[in-house]
């Protein structure tokens, strides 16, 4: 069972799309993935057309009352499987920051509550360090990491680098990763220079595939859908297909 992490500290750089078109593209290949919404602003929850839901039902019931793991996972009218957020969920840093054991708790959850199984689970992060990523660090195996074409971008990716190689130590396990280039415009100049920045320091970490800049990404979580449902012949469907046989050839989701 691959536990992947998409975490980025920097805002706008297409997080939740990617975490919400993996899921959908895992559930696609018939692998019943579990997506776990980690942000408290519930994105991947909207953008998935999930139903509103009482606080104690989704992950700020599983961290703030101990509700077991499979019983916060819900099954979508699309079929696939969300772990939901609400606003509830910001809490959780006052309330069980000081606790022992606190960050361990999302990989002993997924441990228990999906013995057995061997489908996938991708955790779209808070775009912040604290209790909640910090559980999804843990608990993760893998981290794939969506970086904006911008020159900003490129000394997000180096402090996250920095900070993953510090969690590896606590650890004392390796946390594969993966860097995907999104909104990328062929047309810019400064496009192709931060995708040939990126390849330069960090070689085959950085995936070949790029997420193209695309209306349709940006509309389809107005509508609760995927890109695959939503548009299923823009650039952004073939882009994250593309993605999808990379990451998949590479063993990534195995």
């Amino acid at each position: 069972m691959a536990v992947i992490a998409v975490f980025n500290q920097k805002g706008g750089v297409g997080k939740t799309t990617t975490a919400l078109n993996v899921s959908a593209g895992l559930s696609m290949l018939n692998l019943d993935p579990i997506a776990i919404d980690l942000d408290p602003q519930g994105h991947l929850t909207l953008a998935s057309g999930a139903p509103a839901i009482s606080p104690q039902a989704g992950a700020f019931g599983f961290f703030q009352n101990g509700i077991p793991f499979e019983k916060v996972v819900h099954r979508l009218a699309s079929g696939r499987r969300i772990v939901p957020a609400t606003l509830d969920l910001s809490k959780i840093d006052a309330l069980r920051g000081g606790e022992a054991n606190i960050s361990t708790r999302l990989r002993d959850g997924i441990r228990d509550g999906t013995a057995g199984s061997s489908a996938p689970i991708i955790i779209d992060c808070c775009p912040m360090l604290g209790v909640l990523t910090l559980n999804a660090l843990i608990a993760a195996d893998r981290v794939l990491i969506p970086v904006s074409a911008d020159f900003l971008s490129l000394q997000g990716v180096e402090r996250l680098d920095r900070a993953l190689n510090a969690l590896e130590i606590k650890l004392k396990r390796r946390i594969e990763r993966r860097v995907l280039v999104t909104r990328y415009d062929g047309r810019r100049k400064l496009s192709s220079d931060i995708y040939a920045e990126l390849k330069r320091r960090y070689g085959n970490v950085v995936c070949e595939t790029r997420i193209v800049e695309n209306v349709a990404l940006a509309e389809s979580p107005m509508r609760g859908k995927d890109i695959y449902a939503f548009a299923p012949s823009s650039p952004g469907a073939r882009d994250y297909a593309a993605l999808m046989r990379e990451l998949g050839g590479s063993g990534f989701f195995s």
